[in-house]
C-alpha cells in the first residue's frame, strides 16, 4: 500500500509528460547521431552521448528568440537547424541541429513558446532583463546617446 501511495505521489508530480516531438542529430540526413532531442508540454530536453550522456533541460517559457537556419547542403538532405535563444543560465543559446522537417519543428517550438509565456504570464521584456542584456550602465548610454536609468 505505502509503495503505491509512493508510486501515485511521483506520477503526479511529473506531470503529463506527452512528447509532442522527438528526433537525432543527422548526419547526411540519416540519424547516425548519439544527440537526442524531445519535447514536451513545456520542456525540450537535448540528451547527448553514448558511455558518458549528459541531458540538457530547457524549459520554453525562458525562449526569447526561435531561428531555423538552413544552408545549402542541409537543404540537399531535407535538413535544417534550429537555434533557440534564452534566458536560461546554463543554456543562454541552444543550437538543435540538422532534424528532418526544421521548419515545421521551428513553428511547432514557437507556439509551445507563446502559449507557455501566455500560461505564466511572462512578457518578453521580464525574459530580457533576466538575461542580462538590457541593463546599460552610464558609459553605454552615453555613447549610444541616452540619458536617464535603466533600459
Amino acid at each position: 500500500m505505502a509503495k503505491s501511495n509512493e508510486s501515485d505521489n511521483v506520477k503526479n508530480l511529473l506531470g503529463n509528460e506527452e512528447i509532442l516531438w522527438k528526433d537525432r542529430r543527422r548526419y547526411l540526413g540519416l540519424p547516425l547521431s548519439f544527440t537526442i532531442y524531445t519535447l514536451d508540454n513545456n520542456r525540450l530536453y537535448v540528451k547527448r552521448g553514448l558511455f558518458n550522456s549528459v541531458t540538457d533541460e530547457l524549459l520554453l517559457y525562458r525562449v526569447l528568440d526561435v531561428r531555423l537556419t538552413r544552408t545549402l547542403g542541409q537543404k540537399m538532405f531535407g535538413v535544417g537547424s534550429i537555434t533557440l535563444t534564452s534566458a536560461d543560465q546554463t543554456s543562454p543559446s541552444l543550437l538543435i541541429k540538422n532534424i528532418k522537417k526544421s521548419d515545421r519543428t521551428r513553428r511547432l517550438l514557437s507556439n509551445i513558446v507563446e502559449r507557455e509565456r501566455n500560461e505564466k504570464r511572462v512578457m518578453g521584456k521580464e525574459m530580457f532583463g533576466a538575461s542580462g542584456m538590457g541593463i546599460m550602465d552610464e558609459v553605454d548610454m552615453q555613447e549610444h546617446g541616452i540619458s536617464g536609468g535603466i533600459l
